[in-house]
């Protein structure tokens, strides 16, 4: 996907993209270092000589950096760095702390954010030249991997196998093959040559996976994101970015899940324009392949709607809402795979949350969880930029070691790919010299000059492109923590407005007799209602005609109502053609205002299945059937109704 650049300008007073919604990020965990230290690895002699080997290149690199590095303004650098410090000694306050050291606070962070930005920018500018150039880039590259991977850390895989030295080999000798790992966040736990194990198994499976595309980039962020093959590893130790869990198929067995998903037009329209860093959030997933095919095929046939739906900050994501209620998480494995329990059953936040980000990996978005105090949400991809999903905004979550905010302003930063650039530039400079990172849960504290600049050129970048907030999320941004949690755990959704009407061609409500005189009676066929309420939905269906959705939402029940013409009194078979994703589903049928059936629909786990047929007694000529649901029920979509004459 090409994303524009822009050029640094001078301050913009009409839009401060992020000032004033950072107090909730000092009271979330802190984490010590950018990049947490994992188990010490344990080196044989060869191993000690590689990492002997490794520290030596890294020690060269960084001496040939600095002699390269032109000469920082001596007063600007040290401006910027005392607007770093006065903004890290703001202490948010605590709950019981009196009114006026609150709005204190509220007052001097924005004018603190503001003075470290300010102080920035003729920094920026008088490195504009050195972070444009790609002259040192490939020192810079590999000094990055070696500081991220840590010598050691690479000498424990490389001392493994010749063959696993060859593939770390052959990442250095690769200058755009190491651009393209580290644009798109490097190998998570700097685990590079678990992530080159990873690569090079999917590109021997997939001759597509080979040749530049959408199907390259999935089969690299499919490696970086999630690299490591054996069970004592537990996740993400040291990561930039958190894992879910192992893959329980295995990374070459869910690429070419998506492969396939996607060379049968399964996924999301967008999805082909993905880049690495995007695709890392698609594959990762504790779920298995068969579930992921499930819940594809159970949304085009119970849920048409929220595969099209128009508020793409919802699209998909909007079963979760309408039809996986708030209760008790419980398990009954007769009800099928987990997330076909999970959206039988329904469940608490964190059973939400993770069928919302499993449905949108599923059609191929990338989402990631959102950890909040109390409470689990998600965030997800959308062309508008990364939202959130049953929870509250930015400032008040965290995933793994990064907390929110920062995620979301290198989500805003990297639409810009030539200004990215400089931001990469920055870390690797700071990377070669040995510098602290800044911390990712801390936001914008800590870290050594170059990647302190490094994230003031992303703030800069933002800023001075205007990205203002969409409505729905400002309006999810003025929220107070509690505030969002309750709205997560109900099933409103801030911003719905009026039931939308439809038009509904005649040619999909035409009741068809077959020869045998049985009546297909269309389920959009009902003369009450005659178009969208509250509890009724009338949908166009993935496999063409249209369907009735009868909402588990809605205050009341509704009735269906039908007139069906028969040219003979007599018995009939009647059957329903229905679609369900729990149980049980009774519903009542009544006849002619008198005769009353009771049915329970079968637990269908989302695909169309005929119910089994109820007799009943219909007079010649006109006939009245009005269907309805006892309350409280689940949804159920209805394609048809048959009537077979009984000989």
């Amino acid at each position: 996907m090409k994303r524009r650049g822009i050029k640094m300008k001078t301050p913009c007073p009409s839009i401060r993209l992020l000032l004033g919604l950072l107090v909730a990020v000092a009271s979330l965990p802190l984490s010590s270092l950018a990049r947490k230290k994992g188990p010490e690895p344990v080196l044989t002699e060869r191993g000690k000589a590689l990492e002997k080997e490794y520290s030596d290149q890294l020690d060269a690199i960084g001496k040939a950096v600095s002699a390269a590095l032109p000469e920082i303004d001596p007063k600007k650098k040290e401006a910027f760095e005392a607007a770093r410090r006065e903004l890290g000694e703001l202490k948010a306050p605590h709950e019981d702390d009196l009114e006026s050291v609150h709005k204190a606070y509220h007052l001097a962070k924005p004018l603190a954010e503001a003075k470290a930005l300010q102080s920035a920018r003729g920094l920026i500018t008088d490195t504009a030249q050195l972070l444009g150039s790609d002259a040192l880039d490939g020192k810079l590259m590999k000094g990055a991997i070696l500081r991220h991977g840590t010598p050691a850390g690479l000498a424990e895989f490389a001392q493994q196998s010749d063959g696993h030295k060859t593939l770390l080999d052959k990442l250095f000798a690769d200058e755009p093959l190491m651009k393209q790992v580290l644009t798109s966040g490097g190998a998570n736990g700097g685990e590079y040559g678990e992530a080159m194990q990873v690569y090079t198994a999917i590109l021997e499976a997939s001759e597509r996976a080979r040749k530049p595309g959408i199907l390259q980039r999935l089969a690299l962020g499919t490696a970086i994101h999630q690299p490591w093959l054996d069970e004592n590893n537990k996740g993400s130790v040291n990561g930039i970015v958190f894992t879910d869990h192992r893959t329980p198929d295995g990374q070459v067995a869910r690429y070419l899940h998506y492969e396939q998903a996607y060379l049968a037009g399964e996924l999301d329209p967008q999805f082909k324009d993905f880049n690495a860093w995007e695709c890392r959030f698609i594959t990762n997933d504790p779920y298995t392949n068969e579930e992921l095919t499930w819940v594809r095929s159970m949304l085009r046939q119970f849920r048409p709607d929220h595969i099209t739906n128009p508020d793409q900050k919802w699209r998909y994501t909007r079963v979760v809402k309408s039809d996986l209620p708030y209760c008790s998480t419980r398990h009954d494995d007769s009800l099928g795979m987990p997330q076909q329990q999970a959206l039988a059953l329904g469940g608490i936040c964190g059973r939400r949350a993770f069928f919302g980000r499993f449905v949108a990996r599923a059609f191929g978005i990338p989402a990631r969880r959102s950890t909040q105090s109390g409470h689990a949400a998600m965030n997800r991809w959308t062309p508008d930029g990364w939202v959130v999903n049953f929870g509250a905004w930015w400032s008040m979550n965290w995933c793994g070691p990064q907390g929110g905010l920062d995620f979301y302003l290198d989500s805003r930063a990297r639409e810009f790919e030539e200004d990215y650039l400089q931001v990469l530039r920055a870390q690797w400079i700071g990377d070669a010299l040995g510098q602290e990172d800044v911390s990712l849960r801390q936001y914008g504290q800590g870290g050594g000059f170059w990647d302190g600049l490094a994230f003031y050129i992303k703030r800069a970048v933002v800023e001075d492109a205007n990205l203002e907030q969409e409505a729905a999320d400002a309006e999810l941004a003025a929220l107070s923590a509690e505030e969002a949690r309750l709205l997560g755990e109900s099933d409103e959704v801030l911003g719905d407005g009026e039931i939308q009407e439809i038009e509904i061609p005649e040619e999909d409500k035409k009741i068809i007799i077959a020869g045998d005189g049985t009546m297909t009676v269309p389920a959009v066929a009902c003369t009450g209602p005659r178009n969208n309420t509250e509890k009724v939905v009338f949908l166009d269906s993935w496999d063409g005609g249209m369907q009735i959705h009868y909402q588990r939402l809605g205050k009341r029940p509704e009735l269906l109502k039908y007139t069906v013409e028969t040219t003979a009194a007599g018995k009939y078979e009647m059957t329903m053609k229905v679609c369900t994703v729990s149980k049980p589903a009774p519903v009542i049928a009544r006849l002619n205002r008198r005769t009353m059936v009771n049915k329970t629909l079968p637990y269908t786990k989302g695909s169309w299945q005929r119910t089994k047929p109820e007799f009943i007694e219909l007079r010649e000529g006109r006939n009245t059937i009005q269907l309805t649901f006892r309350a409280p029920n689940r949804g159920v979509s209805i394609k048809d109704f048959q009537l077979k004459p009984v000989q």
